[in-house]
């Protein structure tokens, strides 16, 4: 019987079958959803956001989204997460200044991207309606990049550079906080100089 044209033709083309009988996600037809899913949450909002209009802007059928994600919270957790667990990684410098700098410099390049700064506003009054989005994101997504904040902090207090009692937490919202306000919430430019002002704020501030 002849196939018809459909969502696992698009994904697998003349591939062989999974042995399952299940269709081949191949990673192609996955990025291409990714990245129709953040150009039409930066469009709409989440709450707007269509299912079928993601898998129209990425140019395959339903079946392939509904494959990967059974609904629009779960698909926007795991993006949010794959993405988000990739930002800010810091090797150590040797410094809790140079460590501070860079820092502040991937946290800069990631909230300078253009979807990026229409989706986080969003997502977080998103994340004040839904329970379940701000459990997850909070458990994962905020955990993890504050863990890296305060490794900075413990770096710099295993070379001696601060006391064992520097606030860890203040630290993490000093971070994000700052850039956050100058480059989402009043739509600023953040230069190098800048840059090198505000790591010196937060180094003198545990340090004090």
């Amino acid at each position: 019987m002849e196939r018809n044209r459909s969502d696992e033709n698009l994904e697998v083309n003349a591939a062989p079958r999974a042995p399952s009988g299940a269709a081949v996600m191949r990673s192609s037809v996955t990025d291409a959803l990714t990245r129709a899913f953040f150009e039409e949450w930066a469009q709409t909002g989440l709450g707007a956001l269509s299912l079928e209009r993601v898998a129209k802007r990425a140019g395959v059928g339903k079946a392939a989204l509904y494959r990967r994600w059974p609904s629009k919270q779960d698909m926007a957790i795991e993006l949010i997460k794959a993405v988000g667990l990739n930002l800010t990684s810091i090797p150590d410098s040797g410094s809790l200044l140079e460590d501070l700098r860079l820092i502040l410099l991937s946290l800069r390049r990631t909230l300078r991207h253009p979807l990026i700064r229409r989706i986080l506003p969003d997502l977080h009054a998103e994340m004040a309606r839904t329970s379940a989005l701000s459990s997850e994101i909070r458990a994962t997504l905020q955990y993890e990049r504050r863990e890296r904040g305060k490794m900075i902090v413990d770096r710099a207090i295993a070379r001696g550079e601060l006391l064992a009692s520097a606030d860890r937490e203040l630290a993490n919202d000093a971070l994000a906080s700052i850039l956050y306000w100058r480059i989402i919430v009043t739509g600023g430019r953040v230069n190098r100089a800048e840059i090198e002002k505000i790591a010196q704020f937060i180094a003198a501030g545990l340090t004090a």
